[in-house]
């Protein structure tokens, strides 16, 4: 067998193509170093879904990868409509990559909505995969498109590959007692089978996912396997497609060790299970079904034999009520919801904040006010979380910066709501929610002991020698008081919203009881122990650009362009936002320039700036979708230059 060799060359958005190698009577085999591909069409045509096979077997091969679903409010938007587009971008590379990747190298667009929807991120010289069959004169009219951009020239620029998917997948099920709009279902299998021969991506693990799925429905099951083989051999016989693409495992990106994809609701479900595990303690989530949040409920519903007990309200008061019952009965209490559920929360916060009983509040962000965008993300909840609630009510606010980041964000929330027996907010978003990346599954040895004493006695002496149970007797280091479980004898006490004596734990309305009492919860949540604040800075830059929970990756991917252009700046990224890391301001007064970027209009900026008097820069985005790292590089340029 002979090859041919081409030196390599690098593409127009800097992805490296490496060796082209071309066995005889075999199409063209390039090496890149990384890809960005993007799946588009109706919400019904299983975008989702194809993405979601797709990035699995592309984790299964040793990519890394970063993924960015994105799909409308809606459960079923108007078909063939712009709002109605779906999508599904994964970013997968043989090196470390953090974001899900600025702009698409490939496009497969099902309809000319999804096109339309999406050309506008397209550099020109990538390549466009399009259903011709939904490119009727109606389907493009919908969209405005008065003559075919598959025809009109406006697609020039691009490579552009007519493929009739819906009718190919039609013709390879004819055997199948199906009917035609049946077996037009499977064109998503098509398209995945196609991109899986161009990428070389393993096949078994899809196919067996699909035997499982329809395991109830073979003529189902069969009838996809079916369309996705067909879609591969068309890969492999059709001579639109000349060349397939390698991209080699990213083996130097992990340490070594056991790896799977995984979400960022997914780590954090089994975070929270970890936790309790930990901790001995059951786990009771209390929780009403809300976007982006719900899957965390759907998951953990599914550890009954980890001693997990989840519980659907009725509204989001009941949820939060029930957790906040279930951290006084000694369980490891959660609730889950997003922005508006945390409004109609507060309540209920404030009293875990009176009682002093450790309960997680989980809120998955996303675009406001009100419902706002209900799929898109957003970090606009720091200050509800800091500041919503009545009264001095001071509760502690931990984020992940990445989805698999959520699992370690979750055993830290736990372990201060368990060590200082408070409520502890988790802010994670839409964006680390349904993104995805590689997880190493940590051994249980790595995992931090969370054991808990609960109250078994007496802690207190009266004057006349009296020993006596007092609910607000607190630890001397950590100010939290004991944790007393409802039945064991001798612990009786008063738990309720009004103000509690300091030590007993009666109900008290003194003026300097109360004040005594404020300022006591406030210092123990600002003696939380967190480690201090990590700065990446190898060069001594005048610059620091200090970002907080998902902009991790974006940040992040800009500071590397920066730095590989020559460029001086320093990095560090917040995981408490209350109480902040005790370095935080000797951190920020090293720096002649600080720049925070953040998907709200400036909310850890006006912390930073009120409590350091540091004239912090902000850079603000809202528009429900991630920061591009291109565009920070930009920002952070114009700083470091300025």
């Amino acid at each position: 067998m002979t090859s041919q060799v081409s030196s390599p060359a690098e593409q127009a958005d800097g992805t490296v193509v490496g060796e082209q190698r071309k066995p005889a009577g075999a199409k063209d085999v390039r090496r890149l170093n990384r890809v960005i591909i993007r799946f588009a069409g109706d919400s019904g045509d299983g975008m989702q879904l194809t993405g979601d096979r797709f990035t699995s077997e592309t984790a299964s091969f040793g990519n890394d990868l970063s993924t960015l679903p994105n799909f409308p409010a809606e459960i079923r938007a108007p078909a063939g409509t712009l709002p109605g587009v779906s999508s599904f971008q994964l970013h997968f590379a043989d090196h470390d990559i953090l974001t899900p990747g600025d702009a698409p190298n490939v496009l497969v667009a099902m309809n000319p909505a999804a096109l339309k929807a999406n050309i506008g991120d397209m550099p020109r010289g990538t390549e466009i995969i399009v259903n011709t069959d939904e490119f009727t004169k109606r389907a493009m009219q919908k969209v405005g498109y008065d003559t075919s951009p598959l025809e009109d020239g406006s697609l020039d620029g691009y490579h552009l590959h007519p493929v009739p998917l819906t009718t190919l997948t039609v013709e390879a099920l004819k055997e199948f007692d199906l009917t035609r709009k049946e077996a037009e279902r499977s064109k998503n299998m098509f398209a995945l089978g196609l991109l899986s021969w161009m990428y070389h991506r393993p096949t078994e693990g899809t196919e067996k996912f699909l035997k499982s799925k329809f395991a109830k429905k073979p003529d189902i099951a069969a009838a996809n396997i079916a369309a996705y083989r067909a879609g591969w051999n068309f890969g492999e016989t059709t001579e639109d497609f000349a060349v397939s693409y390698e991209v080699a495992p990213a083996a130097k990106a992990f340490p070594p060790g056991t790896y799977r994809n995984i979400s960022g609701n997914l780590a954090l479900s089994y975070g929270l299970v970890a936790a309790s595990r930990q901790a001995d303690l059951p786990l009771f989530l209390g929780s009403y079904p809300i976007t982006p949040a719900s899957d965390i409920l759907h998951e953990l519903s599914r550890h009954k034999n980890f001693g997990v007990r989840t519980f659907q309200a009725e509204d989001e008061i009941a949820g939060i009520g029930a957790a906040l019952g279930a951290a006084f009965g000694g369980s490891l209490a959660v609730t889950t919801t997003s922005g508006p559920g945390v409004a109609l929360k507060s309540e209920t916060i404030g009293l875990a904040v009176s009682l002093e009983l450790p309960l997680l509040v989980v809120d998955i962000q996303r675009g406001g006010p009100s419902t706002g965008l209900p799929t898109k993300t957003e970090q606009a909840d720091l200050l509800q979380a800091m500041y919503g609630r009545n009264g001095e009510a001071p509760v502690p606010v931990v984020a992940p910066r990445t989805p698999a980041d959520c699992f370690d964000a979750a055993l830290e929330a736990a372990r201060i709501a368990l060590t200082y027996r408070t409520p502890v907010f988790l802010l994670s978003d839409g964006y680390l929610a349904n993104g995805s990346e590689p997880w190493r599954i940590p051994e249980t040895g790595e995992l931090p002991d969370l054991t808990v004493q609960f109250a078994q006695g007496p802690n207190h002496t009266l004057d006349d020698g009296t020993e006596v149970f007092w609910p607000y007797k607190r630890d001397p280091h950590t100010l939290a008081r004991p944790w007393a479980v409802p039945g064991t004898p001798g612990l009786e006490h008063r738990v309720g919203g009004i103000e509690k004596q300091d030590g007993t734990g009666n109900i008290s309305y003194d003026p300097a009881n109360h004040d005594f009492m404020v300022r006591t919860r406030q210092a123990k949540v600002d003696g939380i122990d967190v480690p201090d604040l990590e700065v990446d800075d190898p060069d001594g830059a005048r610059t620091l650009v200090l970002g907080w929970g998902s902009t991790y990756g974006p940040i992040t991917a800009a500071v590397r362009r920066l730095r590989a252009a020559g460029d001086a700046i320093a990095q560090a990224h917040l995981r408490h936002l209350n109480p902040f890391p005790h370095n935080l301001g000797d951190v920020l007064q090293r720096y002649d320039k600080v720049v925070i970027p953040e998907m709200n209009l400036g909310q850890l900026a006006t912390l930073v700036r009120a409590k350091f008097l540091v004239d912090a820069q902000s850079y603000n985005q809202v528009n429900g979708m991630p920061f591009k790292a291109e565009q920070l590089a930009t920002v952070l340029k114009e700083a470091i230059d300025g």
